[in-house]
């Protein structure tokens, strides 16, 4: 009995010490991604400790260890949080064999001086749709709507809302669900059926079309670029003053759209059959996180 009770000591006190670095690996992910967020403008501490629900102390602590892995940096006089460098060489090792931003980037920065205005790209990331680049036009008023690294809902702008559309049903289904809850965390009024008449429309035009903000009025519109087997691999949008989306600017800005969609698509032939490579199929993950 006493062999059996000093095993069983053991293997609690392994549970609870996996347990503990469990919880501590997930919360500083929780950090991660807050600062990732906001790298623009950086992150202070009573931001990050409040939107994640930790203790003060808590979050400090795990702030340290991550700056002393080069994981993150702290600016000297702001006292605000930034990406480390550690990340940027990770990310650099990570990066798959076809680099679907480096085959979009010359596309965005010809889009956006076609169209003088802000040019977005949004992949998927389970039920999110994440920011991965952004090119500026020559127009003086930019849009500074979402940061490169920011995670929003699917359904939430032009560019996400074109991946999402092109989704199958089921697929579609499933995310909507949980999205619809959480987009009306911020926006009370939205609706089930808004959604899916956004889906439909979208499904009908061959674009999306997002009203971005009220003031000043913002809108965006939204194009998917599909792999050669006919999965969304990414959603390019334009965004600009409503103002500047009279019917024959939308016109413009859907065709320009539409032929940087086209030489993206074919660029990836070219890419995924010269290189032997396979996409990387982002597959829904409902472990993630949800904002």
């Amino acid at each position: 009995m006493r062999r059996g009770d000093k095993i069983m000591t053991i293997d609690s006190t392994s549970t609870t010490c996996a347990s503990a670095g469990t919880q501590t690996l997930h919360r500083a992910v929780s950090l991660l991604r807050l600062i990732t967020a906001n790298n623009r403008s950086g992150s202070r501490l009573v931001d990050l400790y409040r939107r994640t629900g930790l203790e003060r102390p808590t979050a400090h602590r795990i702030l340290q260890g991550m700056i002393a892995e080069q994981l993150i940096r702290q600016d000297s006089r702001s006292k605000r949080y930034y990406l480390g460098s550690l990340l940027y060489e990770m990310g650099l090792a990570a990066a798959p064999k076809l680099a679907l931003r480096d085959v979009c980037h010359p596309y965005l920065e010809t889009l956006a001086q076609q169209t003088g205005d802000t040019v977005f790209m949004t992949v998927r990331s389970g039920f999110d749709g994440v920011c991965v680049a952004r090119a500026d036009g020559s127009f003086p008023i930019k849009m500074f709507v979402l940061d490169v690294g920011r995670h929003r809902p699917l359904n939430v702008g032009a560019g996400g809302l074109a991946v999402l559309s092109a989704l199958p049903d089921d697929e579609i289904q499933r995310i909507c669900r949980v999205n619809v809850t959480r987009t009306q965390r911020k926006n009370p009024r939205f609706t089930d059926a808004q959604l899916r008449a956004s889906i439909a429309a979208t499904r009908r035009r061959g674009y999306a079309t997002n009203k971005v903000m009220d003031n000043p009025p913002v809108h965006s519109v939204g194009l998917v670029v599909r792999y050669p087997d006919g999965a969304p691999a990414a959603g390019i949008s334009v965004s600009t003053l409503a103002s500047r989306l009279g019917k024959d600017r939308l016109e413009m800005v859907v065709r320009c759209l539409g032929e940087a969609v086209e030489s993206i698509e074919a660029d990836l032939r070219r890419h995924l059959a010269r290189d032997g490579v396979e996409r990387e199929v982002q597959l829904v993950d409902l472990n993630l996180p949800l904002a």
